[in-house]
C-alpha cells in the first residue's frame, strides 16, 4: 500500500447507480447550494482551463499550479473554454473526473455540478464523464503530465517536511503526447522494464529507467524531480538509475518490499459495439438494443436519446427531438448501463444532435 495510506473503499460500480437526479444527493446539493453558485462567477468567460474539486457538496476552484494533478480520493470539475478558427464564438467541453477512492456523494456532486454549469452555459458544453486511469485522449491533452495521486487533497505534500515522508513509488507513462504520472503501490512487482519510475524517501530521491523506457518519459521524470527538489529547498539528493547497469543489492531495489500488487481490470475483447434507444414513449423510460456488432448513423433518430459504445468509449447522442426526460437521464442510464458491463470504467460523452466531434462522425460512418 502506498506512501502507508488508509485507503477508502473503492468505488464498486456494481452497486452504486449515480441515478442522482431526484435522489437523496441531489437534494443535498440543493441545500447545500445558494440561488447562484459562487464557483460559476467567470466561468467560461474567456479561453482556457478551469478546475473545480467537490469538497462536502461544495464546489470549491483548484489551484492553478495543481492543475494536471487528481487524487484518487477526490472528485472534480474542468471545463475547457476555447475558440474555433475564424470564429469568436465561446465552446466548451465539461469534464467531471472520478477519482478511484472518491465516494458516491462526491462524484454523485460532480455530476450533478457538471449539468449545473452546463445550464449556467445555455447548454452549450459538450459533457464527459472520466474515470481515473480511464481517462479519454481528450482530457488527456490539456496536461503535459497527468498526475495521479493517492489519498485526497488533505494529504496533498505541500506543507510537511522532506523527513516526515512516507516513502512514495511514482511511475511515468506516455510519449510526448501526453506523459501520466500515477503512484504505485510500493513494490518491486510494480516496476516495468518499458517505463520509469520514481521512489520518493523524502530526501533521497531515484529515477529508475526501464531498460525499453522512452525518451518522454525520462524528460518528464527529470523536470518532476526538479520541481520536487526546488520544492524541498534543494535538500535532496537525486539519482538517475539505469535498469541494466544497476545490481539487485541497490538501495533502490533494498527500499522496494517485494509483494503482490492488485492486477488491472483486463479488456473487454468479446465486446461487440452497440446502440441503445433511450425511450419514454410506452410512458416509462425504457433502453432498448438496436444494434448490435455494427455502428451507423442510420440507427440514430431526432425523437430520442441513443448510447452508442465502441467499448472504448460510450456516447450519449441526444437527438434535437427527444423529451426532456430523455435528455436529463441519458448521462445516468449511460453509467447504469456501463456498470453491467465488463468496461464500467471508459470515457463518457454526451453529444447533442448537430453538435458532434469528427471522431464520432467517423465512428458512425
Amino acid at each position: 500500500m502506498p506512501g502507508g495510506l488508509v485507503k477508502a473503499k473503492k468505488y464498486d460500480w456494481k452497486d452504486s447507480n449515480l441515478a442522482l437526479f431526484g435522489s437523496d444527493t441531489e437534494k443535498q446539493v440543493k441545500k447545500a447550494s445558494a440561488e447562484t453558485e459562487p464557483a460559476w462567477r467567470g466561468a467560461g468567460q474567456k479561453v482556457g482551463l478551469q478546475i473545480w474539486r467537490i469538497v462536502k457538496f461544495k464546489v470549491q476552484s483548484w489551484p492553478k499550479e495543481d492543475y494536471g494533478k487528481f487524487f484518487s480520493g477526490d472528485s472534480y470539475i474542468i471545463l475547457n473554454t476555447y475558440k474555433e478558427q475564424d470564429s469568436e464564438e465561446l465552446l466548451y467541453d465539461v469534464h467531471f473526473w472520478i477519482g478511484q477512492y472518491s465516494t458516491q456523494d462526491e462524484y454523485g456532486t460532480a455530476a450533478y455540478k457538471t449539468v449545473e454549469l452546463d445550464t449556467l452555459l445555455d447548454d452549450k458544453p459538450i459533457q464527459h464523464r472520466e474515470v481515473m486511469s480511464h481517462e479519454s485522449n481528450l482530457f488527456k491533452s490539456y496536461f503535459a503530465t497527468l498526475s495521479l495521486m493517492e489519498g485526497g487533497a488533505e494529504s496533498g505534500f505541500r506543507h510537511v517536511k522532506p523527513t516526515e515522508y512516507e516513502p512514495r513509488l511514482f511511475h511515468f507513462h506516455g510519449t510526448k503526447k501526453s506523459v501520466q504520472m500515477r503512484e504505485v503501490p510500493l513494490s518491486r512487482k510494480s516496476l516495468d522494464s518499458t517505463d520509469v519510475f520514481i521512489l520518493d524517501l523524502g530526501l533521497e530521491l531515484y529515477q529508475w529507467n526501464g531498460a525499453t523506457c522512452n525518451k518522454d518519459e525520462k524528460f518528464k521524470a527529470v523536470q518532476y524531480l526538479q520541481q520536487v527538489k526546488s520544492e524541498r529547498g534543494g535538500k535532496p539528493t537525486v539519482e538517475s538509475l539505469d535498469e541494466r547497469d544497476i545490481p539487485s543489492s541497490h538501495k533502490f531495489y533494498e527500499k522496494l518490499p517485494d509483494q503482490e500488487v492488485e492486477k488491472e481490470e483486463e479488456d473487454d475483447t468479446d465486446f461487440q459495439p452497440s446502440i441503445f434507444r433511450v425511450s419514454d414513449e410506452t410512458g416509462s423510460m425504457e433502453m432498448t438494443l438496436v444494434s448490435e456488432g455494427k455502428l451507423g448513423r442510420s440507427y440514430l433518430e431526432s425523437k430520442d436519446v441513443f448510447l452508442v459504445d465502441s467499448g472504448k468509449e460510450l456516447y450519449v447522442w441526444v437527438g434535437n427531438g427527444a423529451s426532456p426526460d430523455e435528455q436529463k437521464n441519458g448521462l445516468t442510464y449511460a453509467h447504469s448501463y456501463l456498470m453491467k458491463t465488463k468496461h464500467p470504467l471508459i470515457p463518457v460523452t454526451v453529444y447533442k444532435e448537430g453538435k458532434e466531434s469528427a471522431e464520432f462522425n467517423s465512428l458512425m460512418k
